[in-house]
């Protein structure tokens, strides 16, 4: 906190602390406020003030800290009024904006921040906002000395750390990587708040059907470099014991912008990525492609895009849901997110012959949409508002791998219940051959 603006109001100003999400993000600030050291200033933000008062009520009651109704300042800020948000930002050095979807309310959040000098971060798991805001406004933070980071929860931080963690421990020139992403225990429940949305055209079905546009913006400006993955888009893994499919999520997009810019600013070898996600047995793997073929054939159809916001448990087997997870599904999940590395060893010039060496890495952590998330982007904060002369440039927009390579954030997470570590090493003499 000693290397921040000490002349704003607030360090951290949490916007859409009202959310589901944002709570838990209220939650968390508190109790690490609580336990440092020095004076942590934050407000809370939002479009209503008796609900933002709620909040903070029932986290006083949880956390029995009484002082947090009084303490806590509250910011009145509607992504529909500029004003608002230029007010809201002018008062805080680093703005947490917890306020989706982002491709339809984010880019309000960004421009404010980078107009009025606060850095923005968000847990953003939508690869076409992420990568237009870098397209359109990594020039305009960096003048200002701004930094704009998306994607600082679960998934996108293990899987961009997780990359630069393996690269670390690797003892030579690391290659290729692949990442199995497995949720483990008491079914992840997924809201719809984070998936879909009232709004005529919801932001998951939104996704849906602009999929081909986004390909052409990624094959237009060259962020993402083709897959070395040769698996079938379904396949047995026997590491994980279970059926597992490529994911669907941001990460291959965040990890591979991150390699980008490793090897344009640091001149370090890239890693080609390919991501895949744990489905399950036999009858798990039915569901999934009796499931995804009721999707395409809805999403098509106004009537069934409406259906499908309506009653999404229903039409996704119970993986989304209105409700949101109960306390006990949240407790008894947790996930490991597992990176299979290949690359050559120490010595070896990777001209004269295959890839010689291998490493097995893992990220594990608490249940991954409400804590893990959680307290990646807290961190996230923590450490921009204590490291800033570590972190790229002078401002820009980044991924977290790219901002954070140079900091300690590993180690923050590692001590807040996110873990990483080698599984294992293994070199075979030179030209070897070798596989995944």
């Amino acid at each position: 906190i000693r290397r921040v603006n000490t002349h704003l109001p607030y360090h951290i100003v949490i916007f859409g602390a009202t959310g589901f999400t944002g709570q838990f993000v209220v939650e968390e600030v508190a109790r690490c406020a609580a336990e440092g050291t020095g004076l942590l200033k934050w407000a809370v933000a939002g479009r209503s003030r008796p609900r933002l008062e709620d909040v903070l009520r029932r986290t006083a009651e949880k956390l029995a800290m009484p002082e947090l109704r009084t303490d806590i300042e509250i910011i009145v800020a509607d992504v529909s009024v500029e004003e608002s948000l230029a007010v809201m930002c002018q008062q805080g050095v680093v703005i947490l904006n917890c306020v989706g979807p982002y491709r339809f309310y984010g880019e309000p959040v960004v421009r404010a921040c980078i107009e009025n000098g606060a850095h923005y971060l968000d847990i953003c798991g939508e690869p076409q906002f992420l990568e237009r805001m870098q397209l359109e406004y990594h020039s305009k933070a960096l003048d200002r000395g701004v930094y704009v980071i998306g994607s600082c929860g679960f998934d996108s931080i293990p899987a961009d750390l997780g990359i630069i963690y393996t690269q670390r421990q690797f003892k030579g020139t690391l290659t290729a990587v692949e990442s199995f992403l497995d949720i483990i225990s008491g079914p992840e429940v997924i809201r719809t708040t984070t998936a879909f949305n009232s709004k005529p055209q919801p932001s998951f079905i939104h996704s849906f059907i602009h999929s081909f546009i986004h390909s052409f913006i990624r094959h237009l400006y060259r962020f993402i470099p083709p897959s070395s993955s040769s698996q079938s888009f379904l396949f047995f893994s026997k590491e994980m014991q279970q059926y597992v499919i490529p994911f669907m999520g941001s990460d291959p997009s965040v990890v591979r912008r991150t390699q980008r810019f490793l090897y344009e600013e640091q001149q370090q070898s890239p890693v080609q990525y390919s991501a895949f996600v744990g489905v399950g047995g036999l009858l798990s793997v039915i569901k999934l492609l009796c499931g995804g073929l009721l999707f395409w054939v809805m999403v098509k159809f106004s009537l069934g895009r409406k259906l499908l916001t309506t009653f999404p448990s229903f039409f996704s087997f119970g993986l989304f849901s209105k409700a949101g997870p109960t306390t006990k599904q949240i407790v008894d999940t947790c996930f490991s997110m597992t990176f299979y590395g290949e690359g050559y060893s120490e010595g070896t010039d990777p001209a004269e012959g295959r890839p010689n060496a291998k490493i097995c890495t893992q990220v594990v952590g608490a249940e991954p949409g409400y804590v893990a998330t959680v307290s990646a982007l807290v961190q996230s904060a923590f450490t921009v508002l204590n490291e800033l002369h570590s972190l790229p440039r002078r401002g820009g927009v980044y991924t977290p791998g790219a901002a954070f390579c140079q900091t300690g954030l590993i180690d923050r997470l590692h001590n807040y219940g996110i873990k990483f570590s080698v599984r294992s090493r293994q070199e075979e003499a030179a030209g070897a051959p070798t596989s995944m």
